[in-house]
């Protein structure tokens, strides 16, 4: 009895299990297959390259110089008498700074002047008498001897008494004044240095440019500049001069002027030059962004279909935040600029638009 009776529980379980299973079979086939249709498209950004005309800007620093700056000699001997300015005067040109004692050169200059000026009278008068022949030759040729001798000596009077006057051959600004009154001064050949003016209203920038680039560039050029003084002001120069020399390092000395009628910058301070060369060549650009990987092994992916390709291309100069590309990548062809990360070769993709 109790045998059959274990039977009878074992069946029946066996036949609960057989119908649990069957009852959850369908169900699981539709979930694998549900799961195997379940693609993946990514989201990008793109640009289209296209050729554009470009030029290659490339900068260099230089020290900004003065227009002119005159160191201020005299050129007579004597004590300072007069002094007519300070350091940070503006003078014009012919503007007399220092004046040293001239009471002896004035008294040597009233001389020579009388002395020329009778040699004058007299040379006239000889004149006439020679014409009326009432004078010999070697008396005409004497009158002429003793006029000649008397000019040069008031010219050379006349100079050494205007030499007295020290003035500033520019017009500019006061940067020295090395005497003051009661300093004696010494003329030629030890001349003492009185002053030193310098011209800002136009400055100079010197710079040694590589020859690779120098050769790009043409007088007359325009050029931007920016100092560390003003770093959101540019200012507009030109080159003025490129030297057909170069030095051992192979680099050729550049000279650019720029106007400073304001005078907001002065002689001393650095400057950062950035040169726009006037060549351009028509060149296939994208965006630095674009390249996958290094310069050196730069890739791209180009999206055709909806599908983004990876391709390898080579890249040529930078422009700012674009790059040439030289070979790989033909003009029209859409590129990836944004997403690029997640992307697989020939994976699937969505262009934002």
């Amino acid at each position: 009895m109790n045998k059959y009776r274990i039977i009878s529980i074992s069946v029946v379980l066996l036949g609960v299990s057989l119908g649990f299973i069957m009852n959850n079979q369908p169900n699981s086939e539709p979930q694998s297959t549900q799961t195997t249709s379940i693609s993946t498209a990514y989201s990008v950004s793109v640009i289209t390259a296209s050729k554009q005309n470009v030029a290659e800007k490339f900068s260099s620093i230089g020290t900004i110089s003065a227009n002119n700056d005159v160191a201020i000699i005299s050129e007579t001997q004597g004590r300072v008498v007069k002094v007519y300015t300070e350091v940070g005067d503006f003078k014009k040109a012919g503007s007399v700074l220092i004046e040293v004692d001239s009471e002896l050169k004035e008294a040597a200059f009233k001389a020579a002047k009388v002395s020329y000026e009778k040699a004058k009278n007299d040379l006239t008068r000889f004149e006439e008498l020679y014409k009326e022949k009432s004078i010999s030759d070697s008396q005409m040729e004497q009158a002429r001897w003793a006029f000649q001798t008397s000019e040069a000596a008031y010219i050379v009077a006349r100079r050494q008494l205007n030499d007295t006057k020290i003035t500033t051959p520019i017009s500019g600004i006061v940067t020295a004044r090395n005497v003051n009154i009661g300093s004696f001064v010494q003329g030629a050949p030890q001349s003492t240095l009185v002053a030193n003016v310098v011209d800002i209203s136009k400055l100079k920038v010197k710079l040694n440019i590589a020859e690779k680039d120098v050769f790009r560039l043409k007088t007359g050029g325009k050029v931007d500049i920016t100092t560390d003084v003003f770093p959101s002001s540019v200012f507009t120069g030109s080159i003025s001069t490129i030297s057909a020399k170069g030095d051992e390092a192979h680099t050729y000395p550049v000279e650019i002027v720029m106007d400073n009628s304001k005078l907001q910058l002065k002689a001393g301070m650095f400057a950062h030059i950035t040169f726009n060369p006037q060549s351009s060549s028509n060149a296939l650009v994208i965006p630095r962004e674009a390249i996958v990987g290094s310069m050196k092994n730069a890739k791209v992916y180009v999206v055709k279909n909806n599908v983004a390709g990876l391709r390898t291309v080579t890249v040529g100069k930078s422009f700012g935040t674009s790059v040439e590309v030289l070979q790989g990548l033909n003009e029209g062809e859409s590129v990836v600029v944004n997403g690029q990360n997640n992307l697989k070769d020939n994976a699937s993709v969505v262009v934002r638009k």
